[in-house]
């Protein structure tokens, strides 16, 4: 680049520059020095909003000073302010000289009387009219054309639960809850380490949804972090209202099936991806946290994993990598062998699948896709229900319509079989996401082998691998480490099987990281034996 193309492009840049810091100009609504005429606009903006408090009160030995204090009803916490803002101002404030107050009510105001953490000063009108919508109060005082915010922030909340999504028998039981704040707290409860980094910002023309991006500074890739905030930055839209709407703004490829970012409930998941370098994306009005970057490896790793003894965890991702095999492949290869390849299978097999196949109408095909189907519609079902009546709905469902489709010849019993052990195969997955991914590519590989048979399952494969290798999460390729394995070598430790804990001393090098150790490990004095 020359040095003129370089000097054009500084200025187009601060042009852009100039040209957005003139828009937010614009959009600011300041206020006045009048405290009635702010009321009238704010009341204005409010109108028809019945929750919207104005609580006009004066203040003072001779009661001449005026303050209007406005929050909303639900959002914030009405004993907090009374305690901590309202009677300091009306009871206290009023032992003070009239001397003492005059031309100084503002100062004494915010840093005498109020007895809150949280204040801040602000001098636009809109931002004003955000923090009371957030659930904090404005403090409007008579004179001055700027305002004081109080954070007073109370909304009805669960309390912090179980993870209903991924239930674990060893390991932490709390989740996460619908407050972004309360959600950040938990992380911090596990990362003691000011290190820990927490940036926030707010996404959603209209619904201004706060959003907190995390990371640990001496480890994540800065890089990594300016770019997942700077994607965020960009999204246009009028409301965020869960975390999903994040998730498919600002990843790296929007036709793909599968998930390019984990969602997790589990903040022992979310400390342990950030001690990796990942960055959380913590979203408020959700219990679900997002991660990036992702990986295949990851979507396959329960958070169980390493709260277990490595052999068990090994046989247990051994026989989880197995169920993605059969969720992906079961009705295609029952398709493939029994229209196509016959021959492939046991003598015997065969004869007892022609044999139970005599009454039945349908091809293999169409047997396939009704029983896939009625599974679906089963889980559909289930889902929607309350816990115990959709896990009926499920099982009673399945067991009652698999017997009466067998008894009724529609369909083969094997091809009951072999639906019901794909249904539980993709329960094995972890991630609910990435599961799901491969019931859609389940129905695609069953009319590659109705077409094709046994070389229509392997150009699907093809064709899916072939995708894979070309995904990536945020510049990381897809299928880390398996195709880095120049750099990434040494992550195989904690993929297909899974060493000892002590011999995964370094992290995980999907990205860049500033610090790749993790485990300060003196084996030679760890493995000397006492002969004395």
């Amino acid at each position: 680049m020359g040095l003129f193309d370089r000097f054009s492009k500084k200025k187009a840049e601060e042009k852009g520059q100039m040209k957005k810091e003139k828009s937010n100009t614009q959009n600011k609504i300041l206020p006045s020095t009048y405290l009635a005429e702010n009321i009238k606009k704010l009341k204005e903006i409010f109108k028809d909003c019945d929750d919207v408090i104005f609580r006009d009160f004066k203040v003072g030995v001779e009661q001449i000073e005026e303050f209007v204090a406005i929050q909303i009803d639900g959002l914030a916490n009405k004993d907090y302010v009374n305690d901590y803002v309202l009677q300091p101002l009306m009871l206290e404030v009023r032992e003070v000289e009239p001397e003492a107050v005059k031309d100084r009510l503002f100062k004494i105001t915010k840093e005498g009387a109020i007895s809150s953490i949280e204040i801040k000063v602000v001098h636009d009108l809109q931002e004003v009219v955000v923090s009371i919508l957030s659930g904090d109060t404005a403090l409007l005082i008579s004179g001055y054309d700027k305002i004081l915010i109080i954070g007073s922030k109370g909304p009805p909340v669960r309390g912090v639960g179980q993870a209903e999504s991924e239930t674990v028998v060893r390991g932490p039981r709390d989740g996460f809850v619908e407050v972004a704040r309360f959600n950040s707290a938990l992380i911090r409860r596990r990362i003691r380490d000011p290190k820990l980094k927490l940036k926030n910002m707010q996404a959603g023309e209209r619904s201004k949804t706060d959003i907190a991006i995390l990371y640990i500074e001496d480890i994540a890739n800065p890089h990594l972090v300016k770019e997942i905030m700077k994607r965020i930055e960009n999204i246009k839209i009028d409301a965020v209202l869960e975390s999903s709407y994040v998730e498919q703004l600002i990843e790296d490829n929007h036709f793909s099936p599968f998930p390019q970012m984990e969602n997790t409930e589990r903040p022992d998941m979310v400390a342990s991806a950030l001690y990796q370098g990942r960055v959380a994306i913590v979203v408020d009005n959700t219990p679900f946290c997002l991660v990036a970057p992702a990986t295949l490896m990851t979507f396959l790793q329960a958070s169980e994993d390493y709260y277990q003894r490595w052999p068990i965890v090994s046989l247990a991702r051994l026989v989880r990598y197995l169920a993605v095999l059969v969720s992906l492949l079961g009705p295609a290869m029952y398709i493939a062998l029994v229209s196509y390849h016959p021959g492939l299978l046991p003598t015997r097999l065969v004869l007892y699948i022609g044999a139970s196949r005599i009454n039945v109408p349908f091809p293999a095909f169409i047997e396939a896709f009704m029983m896939e189907i009625t599974i679906e519609l089963l889980r559909e079902a289930g889902s929607r229900m309350s816990g115990p009546i959709g896990t009926t709905i499920s099982i009673v469902g399945g067991l009652v319509i698999g017997q009466a489709a067998v008894e009724a010849g529609v369909v083969s019993p094997l091809m009951v079989i072999v639906v019901a052990v794909t249904a539980i195969a993709s329960f094995m997955i972890p991630n609910f996401g990435f599961a799901s991914a491969f019931r859609i590519l389940r129905f695609i590989m069953m009319v590659f082998a109705s077409i094709f048979g046994l070389y229509g399952i392997m150009l699907g494969l093809i064709i899916i691998a072939t995708h894979l290798v070309k995904l990536t999460s945020f510049g990381v390729p897809y299928m880390t480490p398996f195709t880095t394995l120049g750099k990434t070598i040494s992550d195989l430790k904690d993929t297909v099987i899974k060493v000892p804990l002590v011999k995964l001393r370094e992290r995980e090098k999907m990205t860049k990281l500033k610090d790749e150790i993790r485990l300060a490990y003196d084996e030679q004095n760890h493995n000397g034996d006492d002969k004395e």
